[in-house]
Parts: C-alpha cells; sequence; structure tokens
C-alpha cells in the first residue's frame, strides 16, 4: 500500500510553509495597521451554521460521518463562522467590529473534477455593525492596500451589487432566470440569444451582459434602463463608491524612485458579477491579476447585511462586509517575483559535544544561547560524528554559520563557518 494525502488535499513541506507564512505575515500586519482583531473559528460547526440560512449549498459542504444526532461538518467558508461568533458572543460588545482571520477552509470538489482541491488556505477580514458608502470603501481600500503591500502589479478590481444584480433579473420568468444568470456571467451570447424569452426580455439579457467596463461608461448605460426607485439607489450608491474611490490620493510604493499610484489602479464595473455564496446583498468584487498564464482570481468578497439575523435568536442582526485571499492563489502569483523565500531558514549554531561525555554540556550550552537571543536558531548535532571536517561540510551545505565545539569540561570552542 503507498501512503499518500487523499484526493484534494496535499502537504505544505517547510519551503512552502515558509512562503505561505511570508504571505500571511504581511497581510496580517496590514489588517492589525488598519485596526482588525484577528478571531479564530471552529474547523468544525453544525451543518445548519455552514449552509448560512441555505445561502450556501449543501452539496459545497464536506460533512463528518459520527455517531451522534448533531450534522456537522468542516467549514468551507469563514463568513458565517465568524458571523454565528458575533450573533452569539458579541451581542454585547460596541459596533462597527472589524476582525480578521487566517484559516484553512474545506470545499467539496465539482463533480467530474477527479483528485480535485478540497483544502484551502485563506486570509481575511470581516467589518461587522457598519454599512454605507464609506464602509464599502473602507474594505476596497484595505484589499488594495494588501495587494499593493504585496507589491503585485497587473491586478483588477471587479466591483459589481448584488442587490441591483438580482432586481435587474427578477423581470425574467423563474423557470429561465438561473440560466440567464448562468449565461450573462460566463458571456455565453450564443445561449441568451436561444433561450425561450421574448424579444423584449432577450434583447434586455444582451443588454445586461454588456454592462460591464469602465465604471463612467457602465453607470450611464445603465441609468438609461427602466429602473425602480430602489434600483436607482443601487445605482446612486455605486456612483458614489466609485467617486470616492477616484477621490483617493496615490499613494508611493517601498521604492523611492518609483512614482505614487492609485490605490486601486484598474477598478472595472460589472453588475453581472456573481459570487460564489449567495447571502451577499449589495457591494461585490473580485480581485484578478494578470500572469503569463492568463487572469487569475486571488481575492473576493462583498456586503451580506442578513448573514447576522440567520444566527441571533432574536432575529436582529448587523450589516457586514469582507473579503478574503486565497493565499495559494498568492503563493503563485508571486513565485516569479523574487520576493518570496526560496529556502528555509538557515540555523544559526550547530553545538557540537566533542565527546559523548559532553552531550550534557552540550544542551546546556545550547539553551545558554537560546535565553540570550530567542531569534537564533540553535541545534544540537546528534550524529556522533568524529570527523570534524564531516561536520563543517555538512554545516556548509545547511548554511550553518557557527560550530560551538563544546569539550567535557562544559568549555565551547567557537568557530565560524565560511
Amino acid at each position: 500500500m503507498v501512503y499518500q494525502s487523499p484526493a484534494g488535499a496535499r502537504d505544505l513541506l517547510p519551503l512552502d510553509v515558509a512562503q505561505k507564512y511570508w504571505v500571511e505575515a504581511r497581510l496580517e500586519e496590514i489588517f492589525h495597521r488598519w485596526g482588525y482583531h484577528r478571531i479564530i473559528t471552529s474547523t468544525v460547526e453544525h451543518l445548519d451554521t455552514l449552509m448560512a440560512g441555505g445561502a450556501i449549498e449543501q452539496a459545497e459542504v464536506i460533512e463528518l460521518q459520527g455517531g451522534g444526532s448533531e450534522r456537522l461538518g468542516l467549514r468551507p467558508e469563514l463568513t458565517a463562522s465568524i458571523a454565528r461568533a458575533a450573533a452569539t458572543r458579541l451581542a454585547d460588545v460596541a459596533y462597527p467590529q472589524r476582525l480578521c482571520y487566517s484559516a484553512n477552509v474545506f470545499r467539496r470538489a465539482d463533480r467530474g473534477s477527479h483528485g480535485g482541491q478540497q483544502e484551502y488556505y485563506q486570509a481575511g477580514v470581516e467589518l461587522l455593525g457598519a454599512d454605507g458608502v464609506t464602509a464599502n470603501a473602507e474594505v476596497l481600500l484595505l484589499l488594495a492596500a494588501c495587494i499593493n503591500g504585496l507589491n503585485l502589479g497587473n491586478w483588477h478590481c471587479i466591483l459589481g451589487d448584488a442587490g441591483l444584480t438580482r432586481s435587474l433579473l427578477s423581470v425574467f420568468p423563474q423557470a429561465q432566470r438561473k440560466l440567464v444568470r448562468t449565461a450573462i456571467a460566463y458571456l455565453d451570447r450564443v445561449s441568451l440569444e436561444t433561450l425561450p424569452l421574448p424579444e423584449a426580455l432577450r434583447q434586455r439579457a444582451l443588454t445586461l451582459m454588456d454592462l460591464r467596463g469602465q465604471p463612467e461608461a457602465v453607470l450611464q448605460r445603465v441609468s438609461e434602463l427602466e429602473l425602480s426607485d430602489v434600483e436607482r439607489q443601487a445605482v446612486t450608491q455605486i456612483k458614489a463608491l466609485v467617486e470616492l474611490l477616484q477621490a483617493i490620493k496615490p499613494s508611493y510604493s517601498e521604492s523611492a524612485s518609483a512614482p505614487p499610484t492609485a490605490p486601486i489602479p484598474s477598478l472595472l464595473l460589472d453588475l453581472s458579477l456573481i459570487n460564489p455564496f449567495d447571502y451577499y446583498t449589495g457591494t461585490v468584487f473580485k480581485v484578478v491579476s494578470d500572469t503569463p498564464q492568463g487572469r487569475q482570481v486571488i481575492g473576493q468578497g462583498g456586503r451580506y447585511d442578513n448573514l447576522m439575523g440567520v444566527f441571533d435568536p432574536s432575529g436582529q442582526g448587523f450589516p457586514g462586509i469582507g473579503f478574503v485571499l486565497d493565499i495559494e492563489a498568492l503563493r503563485q502569483v508571486l513565485s516569479g517575483t523574487g520576493q518570496l523565500p526560496q529556502q528555509i531558514p538557515a540555523t544559526d549554531w550547530l553545538v557540537v559535544p566533542t565527546a559523548p561525555t559532553a552531550a550534557a554540556a552540550a544542551f546546556n550550552y545550547a539553551q545558554t544561547i537560546r535565553r540570550a537571543n530567542t531569534l537564533v536558531r540553535v541545534e544540537v548535532d546528534l550524529s556522533d560524528r568524529a570527523d570534524p571536517e564531516q561536520i563543517r561540510a555538512i554545516s556548509r551545505r545547511r548554511r550553518i554559520q557557527r560550530i560551538a565545539w563544546i569539550s567535557p569540561e562544559g568549555l565551547p570552542n567557537i568557530e565560524m563557518i565560511t
């Protein structure tokens, strides 16, 4: 029998972990500078929680087999778990609450995908108890700060509005609505033209498909449609958000010679944008990066103003908005930039007992170094090698900087390795 990780999962080796932590550490530093505090929720949740009141399909959830009556599963995302924790454990705190996380999630692979990925690593934020244009702008600007903080170029933020899109689609018959929405999302003009729809509705569907591009042009086109008061209010909110984002002053990069750039260098508006989970109520967005292999989604998020009410005993909720970044996608995009660690960190000291009777003294000396500097890496040689040249050769290969040769009397002889 060959022992290996199950389909859809994989092991992260030390270099993978070093690169993953490199990305996460920079994101968490930015989260904290913006006033967000880390929250950790359970990996295992009740199935009802994971489905977020029906907004997440049960087919997405990996359900656990147990002997009890409780139906449990692995979290497919973090937003529902954080909303549950806030509604049940943070009911008496002052809002808004700024929360951040870095964790793994589990999602059932698509049917027909042999060995498809089922475990993902994510980092993100949730802003709870704040609504309106300024709250939306904060989350989008924080998202931009994260991407720019990783020195990623050639990225785009695609902005939409789930409530407006849902409303614009409401004129279509229920039987065809999902088909229209899917065809628009995938730019499938052929399917739209062949659906059994009255000509007026077919033209409206084709018009909705074209509501993507530069914000000013899209807003102009959608304003020309016959809109309800609620839809016009949503368009006004989108326009105000775009204008606020465009009014933010350019920021400077790490390089003093680089010119200042807009926080969001490329903002596109797409009123057919649909995120994978159905709890979004307003502003939604995706972040895509241009790579040699094509465009890759590295993050997404949006506003969910009804989700916390699903978990509150009295049904009282708070508005919420957040985003998630895909750590593995970021690693792939960053792999060609030279920023990620290319080697695991080297050991600073190798403490070598020069005789079997020097073992205790070697461990004591290693502890002395560790107490003096908690940031250094100290190893004790366990090999019982008698040849010092062999120890030096291995140390050079492993980039160890210093060897402390410890005599049976506990006396060190320090050697720098070059």
